[in-house]
């Protein structure tokens, strides 16, 4: 072996879980943190939970979150111009300012949103 290139081994490691287990083991530092072991994995517990690693359960739900309201305020906007292209073919037929229609139909969907 080439002296002075090998990382210092720790024979004693402690390893620290998240749920609170903890035991020793060879290493190259000197202290491991993990978030899961035997003691609390789901796989060998039998129960269901989500580990949340540093808010990516809650960054999925908004990001989920975010893209339900762009569809259904895409939805909203193609109901709106479908329902004032109606209001202004039918006010042409009438002999009407179409424009007005539009901007009747218009006005009512911005005061609901």
């Amino acid at each position: 072996m080439k002296p002075e290139i090998h990382p210092k081994y720790y024979p004693n490691a402690r390893v620290i879980c998240s749920c609170g287990a903890t035991w020793t083991t060879g290493s190259t530092v000197p202290e491991i943190r993990t978030d899961v072991c035997s003691n609390c994995h789901p796989f060998y517990t039998g129960e269901q939970r989500i580990v949340d690693t540093a808010g990516q359960v809650e960054r999925f739900m908004k990001r989920l979150e975010r893209r339900q309201s762009k569809v259904a305020r895409r939805e909203i906007e193609a109901k709106a111009r479908a329902e004032a292209e109606e209001a202004a073919r039918k006010a042409r037929a009438r002999g009407d300012d179409p424009d007005a229609a539009v901007a009747k139909v218009m006005a009512k969907y911005e005061a609901e949103s």
